[in-house]
């Protein structure tokens, strides 16, 4: 079957998006044009405003239509930890976790050379130029336990490595709670080991 020139446009467009492909695409498109206008118009209408208006925050690089994203303007918060996190969607996982109270900077991605993103894709500059201006005494990374969150981690680790008075931390990986450790991955399990407190 094939569609009109503007469904087709539509379709492909919704494809583009992480995680959904051409069945995906197209049940979604026809839905809209199908049976939910208002909705689609509204989505249009949505998209467009955060285009023109959402760009990002001047210290964290957080998605806000401010200056300043309201974490960064945020008075209480703890101006002596920074947690380095690959997207928006991770500070909103840690501050849903609660537990932390310090800044956060935002990397929008992680060090790719095969997908051609580099340092200075992620604001790495940035990050230094902050570290640089002083009053951050621990750099919390919270990069994702991948192939690329670990050599973002580590060149990160390197790169701020002639800061003074600086000191840099990961997040622990390992088992999760109520996991059981028979049914583990191994590689979860090896990292809950390398990851291992001590108790006494």
């Amino acid at each position: 079957m094939s569609y009109s020139p503007l469904t087709e446009q539509l379709i492909q467009s919704l494809r583009g998006l992480p995680g959904i492909g051409i069945r995906s695409a197209q049940k979604m498109a026809l839905h809209l044009l199908e049976r939910d206008r208002d909705v689609a118009a509204r989505l249009a209408s949505a998209l467009q405003a955060a285009l023109e208006s959402v760009g990002h925050c001047e210290h964290c690089r957080m998605l806000t239509e401010q200056n300043l994203c309201p974490t960064c303007a945020d008075t209480d918060r703890d101006d002596h930890m920074l947690c380095v996190v690959e997207s928006p969607a991770d500070v909103e996982a840690i501050e849903r976790a609660g537990g932390f109270n310090g800044r956060y900077f935002i990397l929008m991605g992680h060090l790719s050379p095969i997908n051609g993103i580099g340092p200075e894709d992620l604001g790495l500059d940035q990050l230094r130029n902050r570290l640089n201006a002083g009053g951050i005494s621990e750099l919390i990374i919270a990069t994702n336990p991948t192939v690329e969150g670990d050599a973002t981690a580590h060149f990160i680790s390197n790169d701020v490595r002639s800061c003074e008075g600086l000191t840099v931390s990961r997040i622990a990986h390992g088992i999760p709670s109520g996991g059981i450790i028979e049914q583990v991955d191994g590689q979860t399990l090896y990292r809950a080991l390398q990851s291992r407190a001590k108790v006494l």
